[in-house]
This record gives C-alpha cells, structure tokens and sequence, in this order.
C-alpha cells in the first residue's frame, strides 16, 4: 500500500495542504502519507475558495505524492486518478457520481467534494504533488453561500464511521495510483471522461464572451475541456477560462 501507509492526525489545522507542505520541508515523510484533521480553520478550494466543513462531520485531508514517474505535461492525470478514486469510494454506498471539470465531485448537481492539487516542478521534472480532499460525510446543516452543498448523510440518512471511511477511502486511492505507475493512462483517461458531469449534454457555460450554450465532449491530456457550442464551433478551454451556470 502506498497512499494511507503513513497516517498523521491532528484535531485542527488551518489547511491539511500548508501543513503537508510545511512537513515535507522538516522531514523526510514517506510517499502516500495522509495528513488528516477534524476541522480547517482556513480550508482553501480551487481559486482560492474557501471548503465548510463542520468540526468532526467529514473526511479533510492531503496525500503526499511523488509522481515523477509522469511527465510534467501529463500531471493532470493525477487529478483524474484523485476524482476516479473518490468516486470508487462513493460508488460503495450510492448509486452514481459525475466529476464536475476540473475539481469538484458531484452527485446530481449537487458538490459532495472538492479537490485541490498542488505540486513542485523542478528542471521540468515534478518533484512532488500534495493533494488536498474535502468530502462531506455527516454534515447535515451548510451555512456557508455555497449554492448546492450535500453529504452521503444527507443523500442515504445514515451516520458513518469516518476512521473507516478513511481507510475505505484509501483503499481506492491507492489502487487508483498503482493504476497511473502501471502505465494505464488510457484507461485512466477514458474513465475519467465517462464520468465527467454534462458529458454531451447541451447547457450553459459562460465565457470571456458572455453566457453560451454548449456540450462538452472531452478532456484533454493536459486538462483542457473541449466543448462544442451550438453553431458547430469547437472550443478547448483551460481553467478559469470557463464556468458552469448551475
């Protein structure tokens, strides 16, 4: 086992990523350490996001990586090894789950968890990658102004034991990384698009050029998505240079 062979807990942190970073740089931690909390006093999301999580209800943590085994224009697949494992460990309890592009998991419309990965390149080589997971669990009540929140308690009304969501969680994981070492990024890629939320479905985005209708037909290599829009034209887009209009 790789991801969760090492596991580090701490009652409150103000971000499982910093405090993985700031370790790393005092110690020599293993590959697929874990550094998991309660709660997130300062819990960042994609462009700068802030995560809610009630104390003690959900899974907040980071996985140190190192992937130098990929090249760096190709890091992008540990992303979708990241979402395909979460939605491995949700596949065990619900039905189904989609990966809204680029980090962000999704039952229904509704974000159940989000994603930030954060890595060190070095002479075009990745040094390291830390990947931060929060996933709701047993919160029941969001205060926050995040418009469509959810939680397996909420989606099945059961309570979990989070230790053991934990480890079920790191199981999948785990076999998700061995996957990408074994040198299956074709099948990597091909699931992950299967699973990607809106997959062909025409809806809204909204770009530089204001509000369009599109569908999305893939994702690339290097993370870009590909939409078509409603004349026929054909767009690859980056992060940031598009959005979802719930």
């Amino acid at each position: 086992m790789i991801i969760g062979s090492n596991l580090l807990f701490f009652e409150n942190l103000p971000s499982t990523n910093t405090h993985t970073a700031e370790l790393l740089k005092k110690n020599n931690l293993p590959e697929g350490t874990i550094v998991y909390t309660n709660y997130q006093s300062e819990g960042r999301g994609y462009s700068g996001n802030k995560w809610e999580s009630e104390n003690g209800k959900n899974l907040l943590f980071s996985i140190l990586l190192f992937p130098s085994f990929i090249n760096t224009e190709d890091q992008f697949l540990i992303s979708m090894i990241i979402s395909l494992g979460i939605c491995d460990f949700l596949m065990r309890f619900i039905p189904d789950c989609s990966i809204k592009w680029p980090n962000d998991i999704y039952v229904n419309n509704d974000k159940i968890a989000g994603i930030l990965i954060e890595s060190s390149v070095i002479a075009n080589q990745i040094e390291s990658t830390i990947a931060g997971i929060g996933l709701n669990i047993n919160q029941e009540k969001f205060i926050s102004t995040a418009p469509n929140p959810v939680s397996l308690r909420l989606l099945t009304g059961l309570s979990y034991d989070l230790s053991a969501c934990m480890n079920k969680l790191g199981t999948d994981l785990d076999k998700r990384y061995k996957q990408l070492f074994a040198g299956n990024s074709g099948l990597i890629k091909k699931e992950y698009v299967s699973k990607v939320y809106r997959l062909n479905k025409w809806c809204e985005f909204r770009d530089i050029k204001g509000i369009c209708t599109g569908r999305i037909l893939s994702v690339g290599d290097t993370g870009q998505i590909k939409i078509e829009k409603r004349n026929g034209e054909i767009c690859e887009y980056a992060f940031k240079e598009i959005e979802f209009i719930l």
